[in-house]
């Protein structure tokens, strides 16, 4: 009978032991990977709607170049979603460890005032490149002149543009650097 008591005993331990913390780790954990996973999609489809949209109608809308925005803005949706559900679920397990996390924000908080002021051109291009897509300045196959540089615009992203010149050379230009750029290949309106 003995046995059978330390047996339970031990039995209770480790049920109360996985109740209490290593089981809200994992349904944080379940219920991160569910919530993005539906976001994914969400945004996914909300894309998908987006290049299939007549956004600017009459001859100057161009399926090709409004389906590589959309993906664009997918990916980049995609990533802040994926940085917000990380950034909570893991804050959410550390005070599952009993650790104080008011310190920690503090220091987050000054670190990424630090790397704000250092990231001020990754911003800058990001920005650029956003209302660059937003505004439909160019976009692949474009044949472009921008700064020194004249070409076929090869890769359109959020921070770097890369065009290709005539001797075939590929230049890496970054949205932000971008002042004055000229368009040949946009239809007359």
């Amino acid at each position: 009978m003995n046995l059978h008591l330390v047996v339970n005993t031990h039995i209770k331990a480790a049920y109360n032991w996985f109740s209490g913390a290593p089981l809200h780790i994992l349904a944080i954990l379940a219920f991160a990977v569910i919530v993005q996973k539906i976001g994914s999609r969400a945004i996914t489809k909300a894309m998908n709607r987006l290049a299939e949209t007549d956004l600017v109608p009459g001859p100057r809308r161009a399926g090709l170049r409004q389906k590589e925005r959309a993906k664009t803005a997918g990916t980049v949706l995609r990533s802040a979603m994926n940085a917000a559900i990380l950034l909570i679920a893991s804050t959410m397990t550390l005070s599952e460890f009993g650790l104080n996390l008011g310190p920690l924000i503090a220091s987050a908080g000054v670190i990424g005032v630090a790397l704000g002021l250092g990231a001020q051109t990754i911003v800058r291009d990001v920005l650029a490149g956003i209302f660059m897509l937003i505004e439909d300045q160019y976009g692949v196959g474009d044949s472009v002149e921008v700064m020194e540089v004249k070409g076929m615009v090869e890769s359109v992203g959020l921070r770097i543009t890369t065009v290709r010149n005539e001797e075939g050379t590929l230049w890496y230009l970054r949205n932000g650097e971008i002042l004055k750029l000229g368009n040949r290949s946009q239809p007359k309106h």
